[in-house]
């Protein structure tokens, strides 16, 4: 594992608008003053968090992916975030990895949020990727997920390891609700000996759904590294391996965890 540098965005989003969306975050990546190893957007960046799910959906390899694979291939950083993904009749909130070779892999979100009826419109998520940069092992999460800490549970064994080093969370986490996002955070960074990053938006939404950001960046104890309150602004953060392992290594409370199988 070598250090890893992020860049998290964290920015008001244009209603159900990609092509300002695009336009918006691409004006902020080549504001970054040094190169970085990844990029992070918030959940649905082309749109904002929506269950129209015909009037912004896109196919696989169409716009927003083509984007991507641009942005990714000329600033040679990792860039993630969400999109609705139409595939046959059926569409997924799906978090798209794009590396500057030009490979896209994806997580679709396992945890449709019910209470603004996700579960009816999105297809539920059945897999738990891992991708791999510089070494490290990484988890990604959306919004939701946050909420359910055994599906984010980092398992490890002397033999093979950690499931992960570094998770993050895309977001559209209501201002109602800061102070769970707050908490819930460097708990997840905490329980499973990694560090953890939340980045979130700002603004109100097309349907009158304010969010105040609050997008931070978490070690493996718990400590804030870096924060955004209710602002624009871009995250810049270093992961330092050799901390990590070292922490792991000299607080080894993982070799008492609870040992079981998620069905």
């Amino acid at each position: 594992m070598k250090n890893l540098t992020l860049a998290g965005i964290q920015s008001a989003l244009h209603w159900h608008d990609r092509r300002a969306n695009l336009a918006m975050f691409e004006e902020k990546i080549w504001q970054l003053e040094n190169p970085v190893d990844l990029i992070v957007l918030p959940e649905m960046f082309t749109s904002g968090f929506t269950m129209e799910t015909e009037q912004v959906a896109e196919h696989m390899n169409m716009d927003t992916t083509r984007w991507m694979k641009q942005m990714a291939s000329q600033t040679k950083a990792v860039i993630t975030g969400s999109i609705v993904i139409k595939e046959g009749e059926q569409y997924s909130n799906r978090l798209l990895w794009v590396t500057p070779e030009g490979e896209v892999h994806h997580y679709d979100k396992r945890h449709l949020f019910r209470m603004a009826n996700e579960d009816k419109h999105y297809l539920i998520g059945k897999k738990q990727p891992i991708f791999t940069l510089k070494g490290w092992k990484i988890f990604p999460q959306i919004c939701y997920d946050l909420r359910f800490p055994v599906w984010s549970r980092n398992r490890a064994t002397e033999a093979e390891g950690f499931a992960y080093d570094f998770s993050f969370y895309i977001a559209s986490w209501p201002a109602s609700r800061t102070t769970a996002w707050d908490v819930l955070l460097p708990a997840r960074a905490v329980e499973n000996w990694s560090y953890t990053l939340g980045i979130n938006r700002i603004g109100v939404d097309g349907n009158a759904i304010a969010y105040d950001g609050h997008s931070a960046l978490y070690d493996f104890k718990g400590t804030r590294l870096s924060f955004a309150a209710d602002q624009e602004l871009t995250l810049l953060a270093t992961l330092d391996a050799d901390l990590l392992l070292e922490y792991r290594e000299k607080f080894p409370a993982w070799r008492d965890a609870d040992r079981y199988r998620m069905e």
